[in-house]
């Protein structure tokens, strides 16, 4: 199985490890040889320009901090692609979902639908999307 993580678990990953929901620390630990653990290059965008706005919210890493922290810790980047965003318009959510205006996960959320993975988010806004794609933890 792959798995696509949302900006704050690989953030958590990095430098907030007592955040990261036990469900995700037994996905990684209990991974098979088959199981493979992604990050977007969407989100280490969207850690960058959060750091440049919020610096003292958000991770002090540089963004290529974080790609090589994924990179040792054998998280492998997944780059966009035209047909993510060519994805963007199946997503579906109900017309009484609360309001999500939030590119990055749109987009993230379309690149695990495109890529056959399953999104690990802790977003409980995202739960609205119909899409089977994404796993709350």
């Amino acid at each position: 199985m792959k798995y696509l993580l949302d900006t704050h678990i690989m953030l958590w990953l990095v430098g907030e490890s007592d955040k990261v929901p036990d469900k995700v620390n037994e996905i990684i630990s209990s991974k098979s040889k088959e199981d493979e653990i992604y990050y977007s290059i969407i989100s280490i965008w969207e850690a960058a320009i959060k750091r440049i706005v919020h610096p003292d919210k958000i991770t002090k890493l540089t963004p290529k901090e974080l790609a090589d922290f994924c990179y040792y810790a054998k998280i492998y980047e997944l780059p966009l692609k035209l047909e993510h965003v060519y994805t963007l318009e199946t997503l579906t959510r109900p017309d009484d979902a609360p309001p999500h205006k939030d590119p990055f996960d749109r987009i993230l959320i379309s690149q695990a639908k495109s890529e056959h993975m399953t999104f690990i988010t802790h977003d409980d806004r995202l739960t609205a999307y119909n899409e089977p794609c994404i796993l709350y933890v």
